[in-house]
């Protein structure tokens, strides 16, 4: 099974980290936020990972090269100068990913989440991963009702940005910049995305404060 780490985001809201670093080498607990990504992808057998880059992509390839170091195998998705956000990045790396199903993580998000619990083969064209709501999206996103993700009234969670995917998911799609979240809307509409919900650790590394604070709590535990 392949594993995609979403990385080419220009990370507005960590500015001005974000001006001279990629949000994914910001470092956490002495180590870039997407080498714990990878390390967590390995402890669950995957090997062969994609990144997709944009800004500062280079600034990437050069600290991760291909993957040895982490005994992993890395290909990049090069998006250009402009992001292709979540679902064209995802689009325009299917070639790297292969005909199979396979994770995708977004790479501004921690998480103590065990990756060999997914499914290798969802029942429908996706699988995802739920999460107790943060103080900053107490709404959340979608209900769990019996295994299967759905829109209507009741608890939500938050979608974690862990998913298992099949490539028939973006068979419409064209290449250009477009969001996930509508595909996975209308799939959902139709019932055809399972999930799960994720009880333990999740933080959204989305601001300087939210990193900090995660930085703190990863290193009183080492």
């Amino acid at each position: 099974m392949r594993a995609m780490i979403l990385a080419a985001g220009r990370g507005e809201r960590m500015r001005p980290l974000t001006d001279r670093m990629p949000k994914p080498l910001l470092p956490v607990a002495g180590r870039p936020l997407i080498v714990h990504h990878i390390e967590a992808l390995k402890a669950a057998g995957i090997r062969d990972i994609v990144i997709n880059t944009a800004w500062l992509g280079e600034r990437i390839t050069e600290a991760l090269g291909d993957g040895a170091a982490f005994g992993v195998r890395l290909a990049y998705s090069d998006e250009g100068s402009q992001a292709l956000e979540t679902g064209g990045g995802i689009f325009k790396a299917l070639p790297l990913l292969g005909d199979e199903p396979f994770i995708v993580v977004n790479g501004d998000v921690w998480t103590d989440f065990s990756f060999e619990s997914l499914p290798e083969v969802p029942t429908g064209v996706a699988h995802l991963v739920l999460v107790d709501n943060p103080s900053h999206h107490p709404e959340g996103d979608f209900r769990l009702q019996a295994g299967r993700v759905v829109e209507d009234q009741g608890e939500r969670f938050t979608f974690s940005g862990i998913g298992v995917y099949r490539p028939q998911l973006f068979a419409d799609c064209r290449p250009g910049a477009f969001r996930l979240a509508p595909l996975l809307r209308a799939a959902i509409a139709r019932g055809d995305v399972t999930g799960e919900h994720h009880g333990g650790h999740w933080i959204d590394v989305g601001t300087p404060a939210r990193l900090a604070a995660l930085d703190r709590m990863l290193q009183k535990t080492v």
